[in-house]
C-alpha cells in the first residue's frame, strides 16, 4: 500500500498516517509494531513516558524495512525541561531505542508553570544539529507558545501534535499552523472516550463510500491536512485505518463532521503538567 507524504518545513516529510503505539509493549507490542510495518505503516509515534521506545527499537530493527525509510517520534516529558535535562532526556531515548538518531522528536506539554520550554526547545535545536535528532516539534503548544519558539530561537517547530477529532476540531490552531508552515498531527484522532461509531453522522458518510466508521474519519483527518496517528494492536484494524486513500470526502461532508464539536477530551495545555 502507497502511501502519501506531507512536507516539513525543515525539507524533510512525513507518511501521511502513522501508528499511534501508546500501549504496545513487550513481546506483543513489538509482534503488533512489525505488523503495522509489514502493512505499510512508517511512521511510529513513541513518546518516553509510553515505556516502550525499547520495543519499538526492536520493531524497526527486525522489521526488514531500510532505516532511513522509517521514521520513529518520541517525545520529552516534563521532568526534562530545561538545557542540561532535556540533553539527558534525548540521549535516554537514544540509548532506550537503540538508534543512532531519533527521525521526529517533540517535547511532550509545554507546562508553562515550569515555563522552561523555550531552553528545552533550544537543547533540541543543538541536538538536531548534532545530527542525533532530524526534524523537531512539539506537541499541545497554543498559538502563543509557539510563537514565543521562534520569536526567542528563530526556529519554528515543524510539527505541532494535537488533540484533533470530529468532536474537536481545532480550526484555529489549524489555520495558524498552515500560515507558520507547521504541520499538524492529531492525536486521539478517532476520539477515545467518545463512541463515534453510533454517530449519526459518521454512520450516513460512512456507507455513502461503503467504508467503515473509522476510515471515514481517519480520511477526514487527511483531507483536513493533519497526520493522524491512530492507534491499534489488531493488524486487521491497521490495516483497515490505513486504507484511506481510495475515496474522497465532499466538502458538504467534511464541513459536517468538523461541526461536531464537543469538549476537548484531553488536558488543556496552558495548564495541564506531565512529568
Amino acid at each position: 500500500m502507497t502511501i502519501p507524504y506531507r512536507p516539513l518545513n525543515d525539507g524533510r516529510e512525513l507518511p501521511a498516517v502513522g501508528l499511534g503505539t501508546y500501549g504496545l509493549r513487550g513481546d506483543e507490542g513489538i509482534a503488533s509494531m512489525l505488523a503495522a510495518i509489514g502493512s505499510g505503516y512508517r511512521l511510529l509515534d513513541s513518546a518516553l513516558n509510553y515505556r516502550n521506545e525499547r520495543e519499538v527499537g526492536e520493531a524497526v530493527r527486525g522489521s526488514g524495512v531500510p532505516r532511513d525509510e522509517l521514521v520513529v517520534t518520541s517525545k520529552l516529558p516534563g521532568r526534562y525541561h530545561g538545557r542540561s535535562e532535556a540533553r539527558r532526556g534525548i540521549e535516554e531515548s537514544l540509548a532506550t531505542l537503540g538508534l543512532d538518531r531519533i527521525d521526529l522528536y517533540l517535547i511532550h506539554w509545554p507546562l508553562p508553570r515550569v515555563d522552561k520550554y523555550v531552553e528545552t526547545w533550544q537543547t533540541m535545536i543543538e541536538a538536531r544539529e548534532e545530527g542525533l535528532l532530524h526534524s523537531i516539534g512539539v506537541s499541545n503548544f497554543t498559538q502563543e507558545q509557539l510563537d514565543r519558539l521562534e520569536a526567542e530561537t528563530g526556529v519554528v517547530p515543524a510539527v505541532n501534535q494535537i488533540e484533533l477529532h470530529p468532536y474537536f476540531s481545532q480550526p484555529a490552531m489549524r489555520e495558524y499552523h498552515e500560515e507558520h508552515g507547521i504541520l499538524t498531527e492529531s492525536w486521539s484522532p478517532l476520539a477515545r472516550k467518545r463512541d463515534v461509531t453510533s454517530e449519526p453522522v459518521l454512520v450516513e458518510i460512512a456507507r455513502a463510500h461503503d467504508v467503515t466508521i473509522h476510515q471515514a474519519v481517519l480520511r477526514w483527518h487527511v483531507q483536513l491536512g493533519a497526520v493522524p496517528i491512530p492507534k491499534s494492536a489488531d493488524p486487521g484494524r491497521q490495516r483497515e485505518n490505513l486504507d484511506v486513500f481510495g475515496f474522497e470526502l465532499s466538502e458538504d461532508e467534511m464541513e459536517r463532521i468538523s461541526a461536531l464539536e464537543a469538549p476537548r477530551i484531553g488536558g488543556d495545555p496552558d495548564v495541564h503538567e506531565e512529568f
